[in-house]
């Protein structure tokens, strides 16, 4: 997640590249060739060191539908492929792969997005009848954007009604997880994978209608991503390049 300057952006009909790395749709497919330079990791790792790599990523269902995440409809979001398999292959000294589950979005809207939300939670996971998602957006003019979508292993999409909230505690900066999930029924925190003063990423179980599933599952707090502080932070964990 480097970020880096205008010259070093090309953007193509179906590619788009920025510096060293690369997404592109293939034969039906998207590969994302990366090049970059990993964060060190103690106790593991304590220097930086290059990451290269290829994840292609292969839709079984693809979604045309585009969502507005607020009443002036200035942020967008679509759940690109819901249901895909992905496989990953990193070479160097990592020297590793894998196949698996895979799931693929975007946002993007027309002013910062700590102008646009206070906070959201957003929720994916693999379901009986095919893939579940839940988006649970505070909007900063005091509004709320509440999402739950099914997509079914042929295509077909349908709304629901999400369970009410439930908390998933606070990651080790403060962040607040929620979850939503039947009454009666808890939800509970698998793991932890990022933890950072603004954004969170964890795997969580909860049960909607009636089913079990394990999602992956972010939070994220506008007025924090806002703090000044944390603004100064930012290109600690993203580098920037002239």
């Amino acid at each position: 997640m480097t970020e880096r300057g205008k010259k070093q952006l090309h953007r193509m009909a179906t590619s788009f590249a920025v510096g060293p790395s690369s997404l592109s749709h293939e034969n039906g497919a998207f590969v994302i060739r990366f090049a970059e330079t990993s964060l060190p990791r103690p106790p593991a790792q304590f220097l930086p060191r290059a990451i290269k790599g290829t994840i292609r990523l292969t839709p079984s269902v693809v979604n045309e539908k585009t969502f507005a995440l607020d009443g002036a409809k200035r942020h967008h979001w679509r759940p690109v492929a819901p249901l895909a398999r992905i496989d990953v292959e990193l070479g160097g000294a990592q020297s590793l792969g894998w196949t698996g589950e895979g799931y693929f979005d975007c946002n993007w809207g027309n002013e910062p997005l700590e102008n646009g939300f206070v906070r959201w939670d957003w929720s994916r996971g693999v379901s009986n009848e095919g893939a579940t998602i839940l988006y649970d957006a505070q909007c900063r003019d005091g509004s709320q954007r509440l999402l739950g979508l099914n997509f079914s292993k042929d295509g077909n999409m349908r709304t629901f009604d999400p369970p009410p909230r439930q908390s998933l505690g606070r990651g080790f900066w403060g962040v607040e997880r929620y979850l939503r999930c039947e009454e009666g029924q808890k939800p509970s925190l698998v793991r932890t994978l990022e933890d950072g003063p603004f954004y969170t990423r964890s795997v969580a179980k909860t049960v909607l209608q009636g089913e079990e599933i394990t999602m992956m599952h972010e939070s994220y707090n506008g007025d924090r991503f806002a703090s000044p502080v944390v603004k100064l932070m930012l290109p600690v964990r993203m580098p920037r390049r002239a």
